[in-house]
């Protein structure tokens, strides 16, 4: 079993454990071929839970300072995550998440930027420029509860329909905005059908 493998093994138990954690559209997920997960962002513990209940291995972008880090450098490595500098420029990040996806990888992206607590953070267009550039759907992918943790509230995950932007033509400035708001449409849409506010 691979480390990606052993940590989903042990994640799951934990977290339907203390969460009663529970997925929902699993069968959304393409399993085969390039897919990007897009998903709210409330907690830390977003991306192992999403890596967790989503049937295929999400390969992360993490911030560079946490690879340097003993122990947690190495171990994020091995899940798969790859840095992005996020004070310089993103293109070695774009490049090597398009690498990942042509090689028909899975990447996981929270449009968000990092963690909005307040539900203030405007979305990035990222995950739409990654999708034109690797011509992969983009999954949208919601997280309710993983910022109540220490309450132990109930954990939800929830993956809906693949969204493509419009084919046999470049990809436009206002065809990327447009796609972002609506996948962060749809995370919204999916994250108040499993009881969340954001």
């Amino acid at each position: 079993m691979t480390t990606y493998g052993v940590a989903r093994w042990l994640i799951y138990g934990i977290s339907r454990l203390l969460w009663r954690a529970q997925a929902f559209g699993t069968s959304n997920v393409p399993m085969t071929g390039p897919v990007i997960i897009a998903a709210n962002h409330r907690s830390n513990l977003d991306p192992p839970i999403l890596g967790t209940y989503c049937p295929r291995d999400i390969a992360y972008m993490a911030k560079s300072e946490l690879f340097a880090i003993p122990v947690l450098g190495p171990m994020i490595r091995s899940f798969g995550a790859y840095p992005v500098d996020r004070h310089g420029s993103a293109g070695a990040a774009i490049k090597r998440s398009v690498e990942v996806l042509r090689a028909g990888g899975c990447i996981g992206i929270f449009p968000e930027g990092g963690r909005n607590l307040d539900g203030e953070r405007r979305a990035h267009e990222g995950v739409a420029l990654l999708a034109s550039l690797a011509k992969a759907p983009v999954v949208p992918a919601a997280l309710v509860g993983t910022s109540e943790s220490r309450r132990f509230v109930q954990m939800k995950v929830a993956f809906g329909e693949p969204m493509r932007l419009p084919e046999g033509r470049k990809a436009t400035r206002d065809d990327l905005a447009k796609f972002t708001q609506e996948i962060m449409s749809a995370v919204a849409a999916l994250s108040e059908s499993i009881g969340g506010n954001t």
